[in-house]
């Protein structure tokens, strides 16, 4: 398969006084044109600082980011972002939220409102349009994250813990969303979590990071779709997979990390 991104021998380092913290070490990783990879691992093991990179957001101190092959030099084309925190203006009603990134673009105002107008429908928040964000739910204002971040129709989706927040059902209910706009779309997703769980319910692959990024475990899940939690539970394959990615968690929080 076409690899979209990869980090290829990538290192990233900060300096906090006189120390040097490393966040990634030598991390080397592609992501597949059309595929879902759940990215999980403990806090602190470089996860988010991998999304950046790829996002373009940062540069490695060492190695490189490749986007279809060439080198990233600044910001990724063609890819969409869902942080953890919540990036919607409060000030801004629910339509001009989602039309932003088109109005920053010198998008016509009527092709903009439309487009915002399909997406606020497909991701089921018709008649919000004029709600701002504080008086939409948790869920909804996920909901309206995901449509602000594919009006761009990005190819490749990069979503940090989006829904870590929410309680368990909302949890549940964002992950079919997303789950229904991905299929048939052709995009990819990298998708960061530390729930196993959610990473066999979501992904077509499962890569297990330890400290510094260090890939401790990648692989393929084969559990058919749609996948409802409560009977993949028992199913013997999510049992095997359970245990080997809990085991490489375990392995990962004993790597040696150190400041120099």
């Amino acid at each position: 398969m076409t690899a979209v991104l990869e980090a290829c021998g990538v290192g990233k380092h900060f300096t906090k006084d006189t120390s040097r913290i490393v966040a990634l070490d030598a991390c080397d990783l592609q992501i597949e044109e059309g595929t879902f990879v759940a990215l999980l691992g403990r806090s602190g093991c470089g996860k988010s600082t991998l999304l950046n990179l790829f996002a373009g957001l940062s540069r490695p101190s060492r190695g490189e980011v490749r986007y279809r092959g060439t080198a990233l030099g600044g910001l990724c084309p063609g890819v969409g972002y869902l942080t953890q925190a919540d990036t919607l203006m409060p000030w801004r009603k629910l339509l001009r939220n989602i039309e932003l990134p088109l109005e920053l673009r010198g998008v016509d105002g009527d092709r903009r409102r439309r487009q915002a107008e399909d997406l606020i429908e497909m991701v089921g928040l018709k008649g919000y349009e004029s709600h701002y964000p504080r008086e939409l739910s948790g869920g909804m204002r996920r909901r309206a994250s995901l449509a602000r971040m594919l009006i761009s129709d990005p190819e490749l989706l990069l979503l940090d813990e989006p829904f870590g927040a929410l309680d368990a059902q909302l949890r549940s209910d964002m992950q079919v969303e997303l789950l229904r706009l991905w299929q048939g779309s052709g995009r990819s997703v990298v998708f960061v979590t530390h729930d196993i769980e959610e990473a066999l319910v979501l992904g077509d692959r499962v890569v297990v990071l330890g400290q510094r990024g260090q890939v401790r475990l990648d692989v393929p899940v084969p559990l058919r779709r749609p996948r409802d939690l409560d009977d993949v539970r028992v199913d013997a394959t999510f049992v095997e997979l359970h245990r080997r990615l809990a085991a490489a968690l375990r392995e990962g929080s004993h790597d040696v990390v150190t400041a120099t």
